[in-house]
């Protein structure tokens, strides 16, 4: 992969042989919780400036009227999120000489308080071709990435990594585009059940449209571009129930009733995702565009038959994608509940795509794959002409969630039938629930833990490690569907990265401490939450450091967080910090009630933190059963989150 400069630019001929569309990715990193940055994309001529408002590719325009631009959205990374963008560079105008790659915030943020801007540049192939890390943002609330650019007969790309401190209104005027800026800083919430829904073409794109007659009149007038944000959610709100009795269930689109065994599972779990990816398709294109399939039209099939050797195989389902006479094709193969992918399965499915000219395999289990590495070895000779991909229904799962609670989807109807995906998907019976054990080593390297047997060189211990990986992978996916924020775990060193250095820091922690522990950012918590499970004690514990209101004496700085956490557990653990120091004054919220002085330092020094610690018994066993180490997790976290997280409001005073 190429690694790009500020100002440098490159032939993309010279880094791939690839035909297809490009996917562009922005991703960084929000440790304030201030908010993301919106995507944005302008196509400009020779002049500099876009042909029209139909040029400019932001959220309530997420495609061009060809599709050679579309917004995917965002999907979840290691670290974080990242949005991405799927340009098809042989599907652009002939006056399009310049594909602008921009991104823009809300009111006061800005580019310089995100860590970790980057781009980067996929061929239809999935392999990254160049990447361009941003250190020196600033200021800035538009940022400009970067540019493919026309030269002769290739397109090139520039990193540009340079920005406007006027906002979205000043990224697009310069482009010759109008905004309305009061718009733009004051997004319009979206009703839960809007009163005119808007069409199945996707949302209107144009503020303060005329009159009829007034266009005929004043066609030639700039027209300005609506920046509030519209979608259509799934309301929360409980519809009144005219059941008889409680025993009555609702009647689902698809119900988990009279699945007998795996197979029954597998096929009904395939058809129901894709026939939602072809119905919803918002929806499907944010799933395809992980694969680095074109935008287009999708359509969906189950069980087709292949001739192969002397007998057939039957994919569990093909995805098809047709744009601008071009049909992508991928073979689909699933697995739910704890059911194993097998090689051998899906090396003759990869044999078969590449027979046919197929772009993609596609596997869909429980299991996560970790920074993009596939469950499965298979020979990689079988991967030189097809891509094989991996996809949790952990992240489905994800994607529909961001859909239909959060993002919102163009449709009402859509948003119901993600709604009806989701319901389908949480029940125990589908089989669809994601990581749900710890594997086998999991026994095992917790007895080692409590007798102080476990060693370095252990393997299993490696097993447990890169289980806990995936357990936080998943509760942060969760937790990201639930609340529309970007939680992800923290990496606070460069060498964090690497999947095995991870690892065996895990491994080393077990060894010395009996602990495994990661760091998890969630935004407005005042800080990440460190989550620790302690395998000598059988304890989780859940911790954040949150900042002392502005208050003159220390007891008034305890008694503005006592207030807050008035209906916490009382076995919450409190401590105070002063500056300089990592440790203070600490006791029991019980205790802390009826005498907050316990909190106030001896030597009067000023409070300037609480570290906030709730403990939760920790479960023995490897999977999601009422003892289960998966379960006691995702109880411990939900648990802090609600009771603790959610109540602490910052001080307003400072």
């Amino acid at each position: 992969m190429q690694q790009m400069s500020k100002g440098a630019n490159i032939d993309l001929s010279s880094l791939t042989a690839a035909t297809g569309p490009l996917t562009v990715a922005l991703s960084w990193i929000d440790p304030s919780g201030e908010g993301e940055a919106d995507v944005s994309v302008l196509l400009a001529g020779s002049d500099g400036k876009v042909g029209s408002d139909a040029d400019f590719v932001f959220y309530n325009q997420p495609t061009t009227a060809d599709e050679s631009v579309r917004l995917l959205g965002k999907s979840p990374t290691a670290t974080g999120s990242e949005d991405r963008i799927l340009v098809d560079l042989g599907a652009l105008r002939p006056d399009v000489q310049r594909v602008v790659i921009a991104a823009s915030r809300y009111a006061e943020a800005t580019f310089g308080a995100l860590n970790e801007l980057c781009l980067t540049i996929s061929d239809s192939t999935g392999a990254e071709l160049l990447a361009f890390p941003i250190k020196d943002a600033d200021s800035e609330t538009a940022f400009i990435f970067g540019e493919l650019y026309r030269r002769d007969d290739s397109w090139k790309f520039r990193a540009i990594g340079q920005g406007y401190a006027s906002g979205l209104a000043g990224l697009a005027a310069d482009f010759g585009i109008s905004v309305d800026d009061s718009e733009e800083q004051q997004p319009e919430p979206a009703p839960a059940q809007p009163a005119d829904p808007p069409t199945a073409d996707g949302p209107d794109t144009i503020a303060d449209r005329a009159a009829p007659e007034a266009t005929l009149i004043e066609s030639k007038r700039p027209q300005r571009v609506r920046t509030a944000k519209k979608k259509v959610t799934a309301p929360k709100a409980v519809k009144v129930s005219l059941a008889e009795h409680p025993s009555w269930q609702h009647a689902r689109l698809f119900p988990v009733t009279g699945l007998r065994n795996d197979q029954e599972r597998e096929a009904r779990a395939t058809a129901t995702l894709l026939a939602v990816m072809a119905q919803v398709p918002e929806f499907g294109r944010r799933l395809t565009a992980r694969f680095n399939a074109p935008a287009g039209t999708i359509q969906t099939f189950a069980e087709a038959s292949f001739k192969h050797g002397e007998g057939k195989v039957r994919p569990d389902g093909v995805l098809r994608v047709a744009r601008a006479g071009r049909i992508w094709t991928a073979l689909i193969e699933t697995k739910t509940g704890g059911n194993p992918l097998k090689a051998d399965q899906v090396e003759a499915y990869l044999q078969v795509a590449a027979r046919h000219g197929y772009e993609t395999v596609i596997t869909l289990s429980n299991d996560l794959a970790l920074t993009n590495e596939h469950p499965l070895q298979v020979d990689k000779r079988l991967l030189r002409k097809v891509a094989l991909r991996h996809l949790s229904w952990a992240e489905v799962a994800h994607e529909a969630d961001m859909l239909c609670h959060h993002d919102g989807v163009a449709n009402p109807v859509h948003a119901w039938l993600l709604s009806e995906l989701l319901h389908y998907l949480r029940q125990d019976n589908a089989g669809c629930q994601g990581f749900r054990d710890m594997g086998a080593a999991w026994v095992p390297v917790r007895n080692a833990v409590t007798t102080s047997t476990l060693r370095l060189g252990d393997r299993r211990a490696m097993h447990v490690a890169e289980s806990w990986e995936k357990l936080l992978r998943q509760l942060c996916l969760r937790l990201s569907g639930q609340t529309g924020q970007t939680i992800a775990p923290v990496l606070r060193k460069r060498r964090d990265g690497d999947a095995s250095v991870r690892r065996l820091q895990t491994v080393t922690s077990l060894v010395e401490t009996g602990r495994m522990s990661a760091e998890i950012r969630i935004p407005n918590a005042g800080g990440p939450v460190l989550l620790e499970a302690d395998l000598r004690t059988g304890q989780i514990e859940t911790t954040v450091e949150i900042p002392a209101a502005a208050r003159a004496r220390s007891l008034t700085r305890v008694q503005w967080l006592l207030r807050q956490l008035a209906q916490a557990p009382p076995e919450l653990r409190i401590e105070a910090l002063t500056a300089g120091h990592n440790t203070g004054p600490c006791d029991l919220l019980k205790n802390l009630i009826a005498e907050p002085g316990l909190l106030v330092p001896d030597d009067a020094e000023q409070i300037t933190s609480f570290r906030l610690t709730l403990s939760s018994n920790m479960g023995t066993k490897r999977g999601t059963e009422e003892t289960g180490f998966v379960r006691s997790i995702d109880l411990a976290m939900d648990r802090f989150y609600q009771e603790i997280l959610l109540v602490l409001k910052p001080d307003t005073t400072q």
